[in-house]
């Protein structure tokens, strides 16, 4: 049963009479994420983002011996939930099939990271290159501004290169460090100053938020994708706030605590059309906008167990990234 479940190019599992998952394919495994996690003998409620749909589907499923269709599902994975059409089919009196059909817009972001894969893999040999070039030039400028402008190139270029690294890099899972917050919004706030045209950047920290378990490369990302959109819609201030949230939910779990980021322009606001499918991909309100850089950012967050929001108007525009606040020695997935 386990060969022919791998040899399957749709994502499967093998549930028993208990509704434990027993067997998990390659493509669901990849479905779900969370690096090597093994999910073999968890409840198949547990993937229930929708309780108690899925375990109900699966009951009638094995009391009527016939197959149930479960249409516009939800799964919990380790990026949050995700949407998908499920079919469980009973394949004998004791075991269901469980396929999982991504839907439309799943489909979309799957071809989009197999896009994302090829890119890594082409821009690879241009940011080598890059590294080279400012290195040389780093070496050679007599001026310590000229000089420190260069080594920023060179930083950027090995940030880049280790992020088209983990895009390559399927299944792995991500270690968190401890990172101080205000110290990587501060590199964030370097980066968009020598862009043209950028805003002013104001503070509004709060100096008591403790270090955060964080891919601080990944966070990084994130909050310099909110940065640039600020400054793409033509804005002339970005205030960049921390503080600490109190009672949040975030993905349908309650958290204590968790870390608050606004990042608050007074640049043209969200495009009314745009509302519903801001954070897609390939949605943007630029002509020559690609449409990754918010995707991105919020992918980044859910992969840290957060999440991102916003509200918008002309003239006043906050995008709000939340983590959790816990140990700071914790282990993405």
């Amino acid at each position: 049963m386990r060969a022919a479940l791998e040899s399957c190019a749709t994502a499967m599992a093998i549930v028993d009479r208990a509704l434990t998952l027993r067997e998990l394919n390659q493509g669901l495994r990849d479905w779900l994420g969370g690096g090597t996690r093994h999910r073999r003998g968890e409840a198949l409620a547990l993937l229930d983002a929708m309780p108690p749909r899925l375990t109900e589907a699966a009951e009638r499923a094995l009391t009527e011996e016939r197959r149930i269709w479960l249409r516009d599902g939800r799964l919990r994975t380790a990026i949050g939930d995700r949407a998908a059409d499920l079919a469980l089919t009973p394949l004998d009196a004791d075991t269901l099939l469980l396929e999982v059909q991504p839907v439309a817009g799943e489909l979309v972001g799957l071809r989009l990271s197999e896009s994302l894969r090829g890119f890594a893999h082409e821009v690879k040999g241009p940011l080598a290159g890059m590294r080279g070039a400012a290195q040389l030039l780093q070496r050679r400028v007599d001026e310590a501004e000229l000089a420190e402008l260069a080594g920023l190139v060179v930083g950027e270029v090995d940030r880049l290169a280790a992020l088209a690294d983990s895009l390559l890099e399927t299944g792995t899972k991500r270690h968190a460090r401890p990172v101080n917050i205000h110290e990587l919004v501060e590199r964030v706030a370097a980066l968009v100053a020598s862009m043209p045209d950028a805003p002013r950047i104001r503070r509004d920290y709060d100096p008591s938020l403790p270090p955060i378990a964080a891919d601080a490369d990944r966070l990084q990302q994130a909050c310099l994708n909110l940065a640039r959109n600020a400054a793409e819609a033509g804005a002339r201030t970005l205030t960049v706030r921390t503080r600490v949230e109190h009672g949040v939910r975030i993905g349908g779990r309650g958290l204590n605590h968790a870390l608050r980021v606004d990042f608050a322009d007074d640049g043209r606001g969200v495009p009314a059309e745009l509302a519903d499918t801001l954070f897609e991909p390939l949605v943007s309100g630029r002509a020559d906008g690609t449409g990754l850089g918010l995707a991105l950012a919020r992918e980044i967050a859910r992969e840290h167990g957060g999440d991102l929001g916003y509200a918008s108007r002309p003239g006043a525009t906050v995008f709000t990234l939340l983590l959790p606040l816990g140990d700071a020695e914790e282990r993405l997935s």
